[in-house]
This record gives C-alpha cells, sequence and structure tokens, in this order.
C-alpha cells in the first residue's frame, strides 16, 4: 500500500525544518555539466510572505534555497502577472514581447497597437526556445496566460512538454472557471485540451505532472529547463483544511496588527533600514474593530487559508528538490523562486450579480468550508495592504507593494548565505540563467533588455545596474522608472491619483518622502528619460476616466454577452412554460 500524501508532504517539510535528507539515492558530485534550471514562480506573493522574508507562512523548502544561495531584497517586477510572466521568460520588455498588459483590463483603443497583441511576438525567444537550441529538455506546468490558441501556447514557444493553464486563474480544487470572465478553465497539454482529473489540489497536481515529465529521460541523459508557475496564492485562495487549521488565531488581531508586525520583521531583518519610515494603513482601509463578530471571523479565515496555501506550496516545493536528490541531479540544479507581483487586492465575492453567477458555478463565501473546494476565497485589499508591508498598495499598482517581491536563486554558480541589496528587475533573470548555463547569442532573437545578474551572484560586483542606467516599467498607466537608488512613479486611479512622485528607494523603501521638489533637477531628468523609455518600447496611451476596474467589468460583459443571452433565454422559456401551465391548468379547473 502507497504512503498517504499527507504524510509524504509532512515528511519532506519535517526534513526541511530538521535540516535533514532522507535516504535516498546518493546526491551526484557537482560538475562543469551544464546545469538544470528550475524557475518556480508563485502568484501574487507579497515581499515578506515566506519564511526567510519574514512572513507567517512556514516555508521551510523555500528558505532552505534562500540559506542556500541568494536572497535579492530589491528585486522589481511588473503590477501585473502576464507582462511580469513575458519579461521573465523572455528577458524583453513587456511592450516589445507583446503583453503589454493583460487582456482582462485592456481598453478597446489599444487592441491591435504593437505590443498589445497580448501574446509572445514573433522574433522574441522564451528562456526555453533558447535553451532548447543549447540541447536541453524544456518543460512547463502551470499557469501560463500568454496567449491563446496555435501557435501562442508553449509547445510553440520552446516547450517540449508543457500542462498549462490558459488564463489569469482557475479553481485549485477542479477545472473551472473562478471569475465570470471566463466560461471554463482552458488548461493544455503540449498544445491540446488536456483530460483533467475530475478533482485534485492545483500545487500537488503540478509537481506531479512535472516529476512525470522529468521522469521521462534517465538521470543525467540531458539537461533540463522546467517553468513551474503555481496557482498559489490567486484568486480563489483555496488550501487543504490541515494547513489553513495549522494558523488558527494568527490573524484575528486584524491587518493593521499583521501591517505593523511585519514592518517591525522588515526592520530587523534588513528589508528596511532602521531610520526609513513605513506608512500603516491607507485611509480607505477598513478599522477591525468596526466589523461584526461574523465578518472578523470569516476575514481572519480568510487569512489563515492564504497562509495555509503557501505552506502547501510549499510542501510540494520540497516534494520537487527531493526529487530530484532522489535522481541524483539535486546538486546540478539551479533554482529560482519568485513573484509575478505584489499581492491581490479584489474582491470578487461582492461584486454585482456575482452571488447569481456563484450560485451556478457550485460557489460559496461562508466561514464553515472556507478555501475548501467549492469555496471562492480572497483577501481583499484590506489584507492585501497589510501584507505588502513595508510598502505601499498592492497588485495593479506601480509603487512598491505591487511591484517589490522576493527573488531567490540557488544552485551551481550561486554563492550561498548571499543576501542582494543593489536593484535587480525581473528582465534580468533570463539573462543571468543563460550565462550560467553557458547559452550562446541566438542572433535571430530580438535583443534582451535585461542584464545578467552573475556578477553579484559571484560576489565580484556589488551592482547590476549603473547608477545613472534608467529601467523604465509601464502596465496600463501604472508606471516607475528606476535609475540608481532613485525611483520615479505614478499610481493612476482607482487608489492612485496620476501624480508623478520621486523616492530615494535605499533610504526610503516605503515610499513615504517624494522628493520631486526638493530634487527638481533630478525629477526633470527622470520624467524625460521615462519618456524616451515610453518612445522606445511602445507605451500606448490609456483613454480619457479609464480604470481597470471599470474596463475589467466591461470586458467580462463583452466576453459572457452571448453566455448571458443563452441564460436570458433559458430562463424566459421557462417563464413561459411555467405561464403556460398555469394557463393550461385554469382552463382545465373550468373545464
Amino acid at each position: 500500500m502507497s504512503t498517504p500524501l499527507w504524510r509524504r508532504l509532512a515528511g519532506f517539510t519535517l526534513a526541511a525544518l530538521l535540516g535533514l535528507a532522507p535516504a535516498a539515492q546518493a546526491q551526484a558530485p557537482a560538475s562543469a555539466a551544464r546545469p538544470n534550471i528550475v524557475i518556480i514562480l508563485v502568484d501574487d506573493a507579497a515581499l515578506m510572505d515566506f519564511g526567510a522574508f519574514g512572513g507567517e507562512a512556514r516555508t521551510p523548502n523555500i528558505d532552505r534555497l534562500a540559506r542556500e544561495g541568494a536572497m535579492f531584497t530589491a528585486y522589481h517586477t511588473s503590477p501585473l502577472c502576464s507582462p511580469s510572466r513575458a519579461m521573465l521568460l523572455t528577458g524583453v520588455d513587456n511592450h516589445r514581447a507583446g503583453v503589454a498588459t493583460i487582456e482582462e483590463i485592456l481598453p478597446p483603443s489599444q487592441r491591435g497597437k504593437p505590443g498589445y497583441g497580448l501574446h509572445i511576438e514573433p522574433g522574441v525567444w522564451t528562456i526555453a526556445r533558447r535553451l532548447k537550441a543549447e540541447g536541453y529538455r524544456t518543460l512547463m506546468s502551470g499557469k501560463w496566460h500568454l496567449g491563446h490558441g496555435p501557435g501562442q501556447l508553449p509547445d510553440s514557444h520552446g516547450f517540449d512538454r508543457s500542462l498549462a493553464l490558459d488564463a489569469s486563474g482557475a479553481d485549485n480544487w477542479a477545472a473551472k472557471p473562478y471569475m465570470p470572465y471566463y466560461e471554463e478553465a482552458p488548461w493544455f497539454e503540449d498544445g491540446k485540451p488536456a483530460a483533467m482529473p475530475k478533482a485534485y489540489y492545483s500545487s500537488d497536481l503540478l509537481v506531479d505532472r512535472l516529476q512525470a515529465y522529468i521522469d521521462e529521460r534517465p538521470p543525467g541523459s540531458q539537461p533540463f529547463f522546467a517553468y513551474l508557475a503555481f496557482q498559489a496564492v490567486h484568486i480563489p485562495v483555496q488550501a487543504p483544511k490541515e494547513y489553513s487549521d495549522r494558523y488558527k488565531g494568527q490573524f484575528d488581531a486584524g491587518w493593521a496588527q499583521v501591517r505593523a508586525r511585519r514592518i517591525e520583521r522588515a526592520r530587523r531583518i534588513g528589508l528596511l533600514p532602521p531610520e526609513a519610515g513605513a506608512e500603516g494603513m491607507p485611509d480607505f482601509a477598513r478599522e477591525w474593530d468596526a466589523l461584526t463578530p461574523k465578518e472578523k471571523a470569516i476575514y481572519a479565515r480568510s487569512m489563515e487559508v492564504y497562509s495555509g496555501m503557501l505552506e502547501a506550496m510549499d510542501a510540494n516545493v520540497g516534494r520537487l528538490v527531493e526529487h530530484l536528490r532522489a535522481r541524483g541531479e539535486l546538486a546540478n540544479t539551479v533554482f529560482v523562486v519568485t513573484s509575478d507581483n505584489g499581492p491581490e487586492p479584489s474582491d470578487p465575492v461582492h461584486a454585482k450579480g456575482m452571488n447569481i453567477w456563484m450560485a451556478l458555478h457550485g460557489y460559496t463565501w461562508r466561514l464553515a468550508n472556507l478555501g475548501e473546494a467549492g469555496s471562492l476565497n480572497f483577501i481583499g485589499r484590506d489584507w492585501a495592504s497589510a501584507i505588502s508591508a513595508p510598502g505601499r498598495l498592492y497588485k495593479f499598482y506601480a509603487s512598491e507593494g505591487g511591484v517589490r517581491v522576493p527573488l531567490i536563486m540557488s544552485g551551481p554558480g550561486v554563492k550561498a548565505g548571499l543576501k542582494v541589496a543593489s536593484p535587480a528587475f525581473v528582465t534580468d533573470v533570463t539573462p543571468t540563467l543563460l550565462e550560467l548555463a553557458g547559452a550562446a547569442p541566438q542572433p535571430a532573437a530580438a535583443a534582451m533588455d535585461g542584464r545578467s545578474l552573475r556578477p553579484v551572484l559571484t560576489g565580484s560586483a556589488d551592482r547590476t545596474h549603473g547608477p545613472d542606467e534608467p529601467v523604465g516599467m509601464e502596465v496600463s498607466g501604472n508606471a516607475a522608472l528606476y535609475m540608481g537608488d532613485y525611483k520615479l512613479t505614478r499610481d493612476m486611479p482607482p487608489v492612485g491619483d496620476g501624480r508623478w512622485r520621486l523616492f530615494h528607494l535605499a533610504r526610503d523603501p516605503g515610499e513615504t518622502a517624494d522628493l520631486s521638489k526638493a530634487e527638481p533637477d533630478r525629477f526633470a531628468a527622470m520624467q524625460k528619460a521615462y519618456a524616451a523609455y515610453e518612445a522606445r518600447v511602445g507605451v500606448a496611451p490609456l483613454p480619457e476616466g479609464y480604470t481597470t476596474d471599470r474596463q475589467l467589468a466591461g470586458n467580462a460583459l463583452a466576453k459572457q454577452g452571448p453566455a448571458i443571452l443563452r441564460l436570458a433565454a433559458l430562463v424566459l422559456a421557462l417563464l413561459l412554460g411555467v405561464a403556460g401551465l398555469v394557463i393550461w391548468r385554469r382552463r382545465r379547473a373550468r373545464g
């Protein structure tokens, strides 16, 4: 009889906590052979969500990779998933790569513009395609969200094997949609519609499939590149009950207390300088004590589930690590662990008409089974504001809470126990991994925008980007330009005001002191540099009055229009049938 999955996961987690390795096949010695490479992408994780970065969740396997490698504490991505994923996998700015934003919030005026096709452009090579040309076997398991249909899925971008979710998210317990924008959960294997199990848990399934792909070749026979893109901790926030229950009571004090505690820990572990300021909860946040006891209970439970989802994901990271250890391939594997953007603030449950959609799709939002199968759980903007500490705001916005996320690199070629405080960017990951793999340049591929981080990984340099080198970023109007330790940034409505501000991130990573008036020359110079960035990559203007929430609602309605009409026709037919039956019975009674 096979060992139950929960017992195997518990064993791996305990081994990681104790620093022990199971008695498995002896580790092969590191050699000059090209390394295997594994990118682990967490969806919507905040800077401090992992234990190594000060989080509440138990993540011993990720923490061990951090101890054995390098932690980047000034790493920046984009504020949205698809643009970040495009840059992560190509090293090319999201507009040049063809994924300027996400389709769910794309306004009609930008459709068809260069860079706004929302799929990887011809001539832009993914790291999978580049490494495949070097003899690597290339594998993927998880969320794709970088184009639809033939020619746009992973099999057309260099992946030999792939199980890919072609959507922004999906349920974690079954193959079904999580929001009205989608009619289904579109899973594909090797470019063809996938036959999904009737029931599963996403983190288990994705690691199971990736391990199966790895096992299709004998250990050491061919170097591999693997991209593991978890659904955790994207909406719906779901986890096995036994994981969620480990955090009972930890969030009962509310979001303001959690933010304060994270700020305190950030100072203690070096994510926030001792003298730097950090804002409390934003003005729009609700007072915890103004909530009813029932509201407090369900919102506290939502964060227990969030932490449980992180721990369940980490347990599966441990399974993958031990699997590679048993194959004798762990010592020659480079790991990258990061997040695509900051925490998700959305509340899908209380949107107008969502109760009807939830009922039709078998979802509830209630304390009794929160996070379990059939539960549409979320953390919302109050918790997102809390856990984005020490930064401001969250996903969608270019403030630090939306774009400063964890980055860990571990394995051959990476100095152990390293903390890198100098700026690094999502476009730097692919160039770094290509250099570690000894990959040759590809003249046919679009030039990468990022730089290799290898000099800081080996300790031979303390910075990757020069003090006068501008690095720009823009997604749906939310924008930033980095130059040395300075950041020019703009957050758009409905939460932002569209104004540019200037911050010194090394002294003020909490973005509490706007320097635009104190340093007007630098402010003007960085605005000019940002304008040059926009012109170079092709940023298209937004329509007047644009906001992401209104556009999302409009796009969802447009996409669901046919389904709504079919439902309306069905309801009308039922009403007419009932009316006809009533009339017939009355006539018969008079009869």
